[in-house]
Protein backbone atom coordinates (compact mmCIF):
# COMPACT_ATOMS: atom_id res chain seq x y z
CA UNK A 1 0.00 0.00 0.00
CA UNK A 2 2.75 2.49 0.88
CA UNK A 3 4.55 1.80 -2.41
CA UNK A 4 1.35 2.57 -4.31
CA UNK A 5 0.92 5.84 -2.39
CA UNK A 6 4.55 6.78 -2.99
CA UNK A 7 4.35 6.23 -6.74
CA UNK A 8 0.95 7.93 -6.88
CA UNK A 9 2.46 11.02 -5.22
CA UNK A 10 5.64 10.98 -7.33
CA UNK A 11 3.70 10.96 -10.57
CA UNK A 12 1.20 13.50 -9.24
CA UNK A 13 4.11 15.88 -8.58
CA UNK A 14 5.41 15.23 -12.11
CA UNK A 15 1.99 15.91 -13.59
CA UNK A 16 1.51 19.11 -11.60
CA UNK A 17 4.97 20.37 -12.53
CA UNK A 18 3.81 20.28 -16.13
CA UNK A 19 0.41 21.77 -15.30
CA UNK A 20 2.16 24.70 -13.63
CA UNK A 21 4.72 25.25 -16.38
CA UNK A 22 2.82 24.70 -19.63
CA UNK A 23 0.44 27.67 -19.27
CA UNK A 24 3.49 29.80 -18.40
CA UNK A 25 5.04 28.70 -21.71
CA UNK A 26 1.76 29.71 -23.37
CA UNK A 27 2.14 33.18 -21.81
CA UNK A 28 5.57 33.59 -23.38
CA UNK A 29 4.44 32.01 -26.64
CA UNK A 30 1.51 34.45 -26.90
CA UNK A 31 3.95 37.32 -26.33
CA UNK A 32 6.50 36.12 -28.91
CA UNK A 33 6.70 37.96 -32.18
CA UNK A 34 9.45 36.20 -34.13
CA UNK A 35 9.19 32.85 -35.87
CA UNK A 36 12.30 31.39 -34.18
CA UNK A 37 10.80 31.95 -30.73
CA UNK A 38 7.40 30.62 -31.77
CA UNK A 39 8.94 27.43 -33.17
CA UNK A 40 11.04 26.97 -30.03
CA UNK A 41 7.94 27.32 -27.84
CA UNK A 42 6.07 24.78 -29.96
CA UNK A 43 8.84 22.24 -29.37
CA UNK A 44 9.04 22.96 -25.63
CA UNK A 45 5.27 22.78 -25.20
CA UNK A 46 4.97 19.51 -27.13
CA UNK A 47 7.78 17.84 -25.21
CA UNK A 48 6.37 18.97 -21.88
CA UNK A 49 2.81 17.90 -22.68
CA UNK A 50 3.57 14.53 -24.25
CA UNK A 51 6.85 13.69 -22.54
CA UNK A 52 6.13 14.70 -18.93
CA UNK A 53 2.57 15.82 -18.27
CA UNK A 54 0.59 13.10 -20.00
CA UNK A 55 2.71 10.19 -18.70
CA UNK A 56 2.54 11.80 -15.23
CA UNK A 57 -1.24 12.03 -15.48
CA UNK A 58 -1.66 8.46 -16.72
CA UNK A 59 0.61 7.01 -14.03
CA UNK A 60 -1.08 9.11 -11.33
CA UNK A 61 -4.43 7.74 -12.45
CA UNK A 62 -3.07 4.19 -12.70
CA UNK A 63 -1.75 4.16 -9.14
CA UNK A 64 -4.82 5.99 -7.85
CA UNK A 65 -7.21 3.47 -9.40
CA UNK A 66 -4.98 0.67 -8.12
CA UNK A 67 -5.29 2.04 -4.58
CA UNK A 68 -9.04 2.42 -4.98
CA UNK A 69 -9.40 -1.16 -6.17
CA UNK A 70 -6.98 -2.56 -3.60
CA UNK A 71 -8.33 -0.98 -0.42
CA UNK A 72 -9.49 2.65 -0.59
CA UNK A 73 -12.92 2.15 -2.14
CA UNK A 74 -13.87 -0.43 0.50
CA UNK A 75 -12.75 1.94 3.28
CA UNK A 76 -13.97 5.29 1.97
CA UNK A 77 -16.77 4.69 -0.55
CA UNK A 78 -19.33 6.38 1.70
CA UNK A 79 -17.03 9.33 2.50
CA UNK A 80 -17.89 12.62 0.87
CA UNK A 81 -14.27 13.72 0.66
CA UNK A 82 -13.41 10.84 -1.70
CA UNK A 83 -16.26 11.70 -4.06
CA UNK A 84 -15.29 15.38 -3.95
CA UNK A 85 -11.66 14.46 -4.68
CA UNK A 86 -12.70 12.28 -7.62
CA UNK A 87 -14.89 15.12 -8.94
CA UNK A 88 -11.95 17.56 -8.74
CA UNK A 89 -9.73 14.97 -10.40
CA UNK A 90 -12.22 14.62 -13.25
CA UNK A 91 -12.20 18.40 -13.71
CA UNK A 92 -8.38 18.40 -13.58
CA UNK A 93 -8.23 15.80 -16.35
CA UNK A 94 -10.51 18.13 -18.32
CA UNK A 95 -8.10 21.01 -17.69
CA UNK A 96 -5.27 18.77 -18.92
CA UNK A 97 -7.29 18.19 -22.10
CA UNK A 98 -7.84 21.94 -22.43
CA UNK A 99 -4.07 22.42 -22.25
CA UNK A 100 -3.82 19.92 -25.12
CA UNK A 101 -6.32 22.00 -27.12
CA UNK A 102 -4.29 25.16 -26.50
CA UNK A 103 -1.16 23.26 -27.56
CA UNK A 104 -2.84 22.30 -30.84
CA UNK A 105 -4.07 25.86 -31.36
CA UNK A 106 -0.53 27.22 -31.03
CA UNK A 107 0.83 24.44 -33.23
CA UNK A 108 -1.59 25.31 -36.04
CA UNK A 109 -1.41 29.09 -35.59
CA UNK A 110 -5.00 29.31 -34.24
CA UNK A 111 -4.35 30.75 -30.79
CA UNK A 112 -6.90 33.48 -30.06
CA UNK A 113 -5.99 34.15 -26.41
CA UNK A 114 -3.76 36.84 -24.99
CA UNK A 115 -0.86 36.39 -22.61
CA UNK A 116 -3.12 37.80 -19.86
CA UNK A 117 -5.61 34.97 -20.40
CA UNK A 118 -2.86 32.40 -20.01
CA UNK A 119 -1.55 34.17 -16.90
CA UNK A 120 -4.95 33.63 -15.31
CA UNK A 121 -5.21 30.05 -16.57
CA UNK A 122 -1.77 29.41 -15.06
CA UNK A 123 -3.38 29.79 -11.61
CA UNK A 124 -6.08 27.14 -12.13
CA UNK A 125 -3.88 24.13 -11.20
CA UNK A 126 -3.08 25.79 -7.85
CA UNK A 127 -6.77 25.68 -6.95
CA UNK A 128 -6.99 22.03 -7.90
CA UNK A 129 -3.86 21.20 -5.93
CA UNK A 130 -5.17 22.85 -2.77
CA UNK A 131 -8.54 21.16 -3.03
CA UNK A 132 -7.27 17.68 -3.85
CA UNK A 133 -4.50 17.63 -1.25
CA UNK A 134 -6.73 19.00 1.52
CA UNK A 135 -9.43 16.47 0.71
CA UNK A 136 -6.96 13.57 0.65
CA UNK A 137 -5.03 14.52 3.79
CA UNK A 138 -7.59 16.19 6.05
CA UNK A 139 -10.61 14.13 4.88
CA UNK A 140 -12.96 16.85 6.15
CA UNK A 141 -16.24 15.01 5.49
Amino acid sequence: MLWLKAFHLIFMVTWFAGLFYLPRLFVYHALSSDSVSRERFKIMERKLYYGIMTPGMLLTLLFGVWMLADYAWALYRSSGWLHAKLALLTLLVGYHGLCGKWLADFKHGRNSHSHVYFRWMNEVPVLFLFGIVILAVVKPF
